[in-house]
């Protein structure tokens, strides 16, 4: 509800309280962007974009809303805007996944856990936007099914339909990448 507040008091003109809810949401705007774009300088520029579209409709924010999937919602659009209009091909590398904690573990277990990583984000990668999308949201960004609803803008029930279809997708993938090797 801090965010509710904040949403409210920058409506009211209240920049710093803007500048919070940027602080706050940034690099999880950062992610969501770079799941689309596959790129960190368009990612970093769809979501710079995004917080300030996001700033001149802070009037069309429903009060009580949340605000995250309001905002991720934006940052999604920016990104795919900018990824159609550059026409290229989406590499997916989610920087939410490189992040798991490897210091703790032997040489040998980290470099096993960073080999099965990347397998697993090349194979993310080759499946089509919608499922990438779908399984970013839910697992790299660890949205909620009700966050990851509103910024794909579908039904939670669209989100678990999806997600399933996904994962059977992801899971045929790396089957067959095991049954070859």
């Amino acid at each position: 509800m801090e965010d509710a507040r904040l949403a409210k008091q920058a409506r009211n003109g209240d920049v710093a309280a803007y500048e919070r809810l940027v602080r706050e949401h940034q690099t999880v705007a950062f992610r969501t962007a770079y799941s689309i774009t596959g790129d960190a300088a368009e990612a970093e520029d769809a979501a710079q974009d995004a917080f300030i579209k996001a700033y001149r409709a802070l009037d069309r924010f429903r009060t009580g809303a949340p605000f995250r999937p309001w905002l991720l919602a934006i940052v999604a659009n920016e990104a795919r805007n900018r990824r159609r209009s550059a026409s290229r091909q989406m590499g997916l590398v989610v920087r939410a996944a490189e992040e798991s904690p490897v210091s703790e573990m032997s040489p040998d277990a980290a470099a096993v856990v960073s080999e099965k990583r990347e397998e697993l984000l090349m194979n993310v990668g080759a499946l089509g936007e919608g499922d990438r999308m779908v399984i970013s949201c839910r697992y790299f960004l660890q949205l909620s099914e009700e966050e990851t609803a509103a910024t794909l803008g579908c039904a939670r029930g669209t989100v678990k339909s999806r997600l399933s279809r996904a994962i059977a997708k992801l899971r045929e993938k790396m089957t067959k990448e095991e049954d070859a090797g």
